[in-house]
């Protein structure tokens, strides 16, 4: 069970928590539900309560003892038991049900509309008979005082079974093309229908007549609200005889007095979903309304929301129970919804255990939902200095980021940005002031951004104009105006990837860059002088520009000389960079390695001192030549002749003389001049 409170109204979810596979075994679900809390807690308050797929309708009989519901896949439809809070029984069918309708107050006769224009026939055993209609149906409904069956759809006709004599009577003929929605009046039985065009029909099945219309579609549109489609009626709900309930395919409710072609009350649901069930509250004045996305919960007189439920999955069908706060939807997910408002009514009789666990929940924290929240990524989480806020109750881990309140979001960020909001504050008046001035007389100017690459497009298109060929300008295209005006997207011609992969810029010679530019200036102060208003004539102030070389290969070569060279370039100083590194490690490895000298200390005698004679090598000069071997030396043998070969190195390499310089410097202060030395006399 989940519990919310959007607008500080209790809903609890029941059908929230995890349920286990049927195919378990009683000894895994037991231990299963002694390991997990989320399946011990749950509640399970229909067994079977789900579809294999999707559910699509859902419906409670009129003595509110069995609930009906369709779904896929396979198509079929579950019978659920109240008082054993089970399923009953379940059927399939061959094809898809559009809409049902409950013939007697139980279980024990239905009828269903099927994609496949079949209408099937149900009594207590199950399928009793299949007729079908000429065209395709999209609702179905039973008027219990002429035993008649109303079926619309996709025609202007509406047809009629009477299931008393068992045969098709003369159908009412609409002037809409094709109708929607149909429902009747329990009170004075008439027949309204919901049309494509946007108006509703009123039919009396006593005189087989028209009674009345409106056009509700002429509501929809207000002064404001320029609609792209026609609002048809995708809904129709009556309350008592006279209220109305109209629900458009563009996301409005209207409420009409009968009595009269003006709604008294619309409502937006403000999505742009068109509206799927209406349904009223018995005992209170309030109006649940009902699109894919959410079920709205407002006030029957002045359209104030009183709580809605957002969905999960897609809503496609909502039941209300009478006189209680439960209400059933049937949703695009395998388990079918129940939520239980007891602000609206206290639980059915069925499951009257669920007053004295919401009394008990009354005392327990529970999650609010509101709309002052702000989602926060990793990075801004530590741009603002609250990442160790992670775990807390502060921040709500969701997807790739964090939930945290709009206020403590406020607070750190004018910490951390006092002058923030200024800046910007500035760009948006900057941003309102440019706007104003696109009435004034409009001047090509440079951009302020990537100047070369709008050189280059403007080259490119006057030189299309001289061949008339049509191409798409980026500078006057809006997809890729940040790329002028921000300066975020400005090219970095120091890096490697530009001197490599300019193929723009490159073409475009310095030149002829500045041939351009100072056409492009002429030009303005040309438009300037001739033509300061903006009024005419700015066709072919600029078909003459530069001659244009056609010659593609040999720009192809001047662009391969290019990339060589910028190749070249790079190389040139990524060795400069190593040497210089080599030379740092060089010097720092010399400081280590100079000689240090050490303070003598006094009664310290020097006997074992000895000069270090170097040892005569007394190896054979075959020995010597085979150590010798590995520098330059090569001996061969071929038929007792013995000949050997000295290899020179002529040249020495580069980093060989480094080496050598390096030595001598290193080495040139330590030789003193032995000029000053006098001779020693005994």
């Amino acid at each position: 069970m989940q519990v919310s409170c959007p607008n500080d109204v209790k809903i609890y979810n029941l059908s929230a928590g995890k349920s286990l596979p049927e195919w378990l075994s009683e000894r895994k679900r037991r231990s299963l539900l002694k390991k997990n809390v989320d399946i011990r807690r749950r509640i399970e308050l229909i067994q079977d309560f789900d579809m294999p797929g999707v559910s699509t309708s859902i419906k409670i009989s009129n003595d509110g003892q069995y609930i009906f519901a369709t779904g896929i896949y396979k198509p079929r439809v579950k019978c659920f038991d109240v008082k054993n809070l089970s399923l009953k029984f379940e059927r399939c069918f061959d094809s898809e049900v559009a809409a049902f309708d409950i013939l007697s107050d139980d279980y024990s006769k239905l009828v269903f509309l099927r994609y496949d224009r079949g209408i099937e026939f149900h009594v207590a055993y199950g399928k009793y008979y299949v007729i079908r209609v000429p065209r395709f149906g999209r609702d179905i409904k039973y008027h219990y005082p002429s035993c008649d069956l109303f079926v619309v759809g996709d025609s202007s006709e509406i047809y009629r079974i009477n299931l008393e004599r068992g045969q098709f009577l003369q159908s009412f003929l609409t002037e809409a093309p094709s109708i929607n929605k149909c429902e009747i009046n329990p009170v004075h039985h008439l027949l309204t229908v919901g049309t494509e065009e946007g108006k509703v029909e009123v039919w009396d099945p006593r005189v087989r007549n028209k009674v009345g219309s409106l056009d509700c579609a002429l509501h929809c549109v207000g002064e404001d609200n320029k609609l792209e489609k026609v609002p048809a009626v995708t809904s129709l709900r009556y309350q008592g005889g006279l209220t109305l309930g109209v629900g458009t395919l563009t996301g409005q409710i209207l409420l009409y007095d009968i009595r009269s072609s003006k709604p008294f009350l619309v409502k937006d649901h403000m999505y742009g979903l068109p509206i799927k069930n209406i349904e009223f509250h018995q005992t209170m004045d309030m109006v649940y309304s009902m699109d894919s996305s959410i079920v709205k919960i407002w006030e029957k007189n002045n359209g104030k929301l009183y709580t809605s439920i957002e969905a999960q999955h897609d809503f496609n069908d909502m039941c209300v129970i009478p006189n209680t706060g439960m209400v059933l939807i049937a949703n695009e997910n395998t388990k079918m919804q129940t939520f239980y408002i007891p602000s609206l009514g206290p639980a059915p009789h069925w499951c009257s255990f669920l007053d004295n666990l919401t009394e008990e929940l009354e005392e327990l924290n529970y999650d609010i939902i509101y709309d002052d929240y702000k989602f926060v990524t990793e990075k801004e989480l530590e741009e603002l200095g609250l990442s160790h806020l992670k775990g807390t109750n502060l921040l709500r881990a969701y997807m790739h980021g964090y939930f945290m309140d709009i206020r403590l979001y406020k607070k750190a960020r004018d910490v951390m940005k006092p002058f923030e909001f200024e800046q910007y504050k500035k760009k948006k008046i900057q941003q309102k002031v440019e706007e104003t001035r696109g009435s004034r007389v409009q001047i090509q100017k440079m951009p302020s951004v990537n100047k070369e690459l709008a050189l280059k497009l403007m080259d490119d298109e006057t030189n299309a104009k001289k061949k008339k060929n049509i191409s798409s300008n980026l500078l006057t295209d809006e997809r890729f105006k940040q790329l002028f005006t921000n300066p975020d997207f400005q090219v970095d011609k120091n890096s490697a990837e530009y001197t490599l992969l300019n193929p723009v810029i490159s073409q475009l010679s310095k030149s002829k860059a500045k041939k351009l530019k100072a056409k492009v200036e002429k030009e303005m102060e040309e438009e300037t002088e001739i033509d300061p208003m903006g009024d005419e004539h700015h066709d072919n102030s600029s078909d003459e520009s530069f001659i244009h070389d056609d010659s593609s290969s040999e720009d192809e070569k001047q662009w391969v000389k290019e990339m060589k060279n910028q190749y070249r370039l790079i190389k040139k100083n990524e060795r400069q960079m190593q040497e210089n590194d080599e030379s740092v490690t060089d010097n720092n490895e010399r400081i280590q390695n100079e000689p240090q000298f050490y303070e003598i200390k006094e009664d310290v005698e020097f006997k074992d001192a000895k000069p270090v004679a170097k040892k005569q090598s007394k190896a054979t000069l075959g020995e010597r030549l085979r150590r010798n071997e590995n520098e330059g030396l090569k001996i061969s043998s071929s038929r007792g002749n013995r000949e050997m070969t000295f290899s020179i190195e002529k040249k020495q390499t580069k980093r060989r003389k480094l080496l050598v310089k390096r030595h001598e410097k290193e080495y040139k202060h330590l030789l003193r001049p032995a000029g000053n030395l006098s001779k020693r006399k005994y």
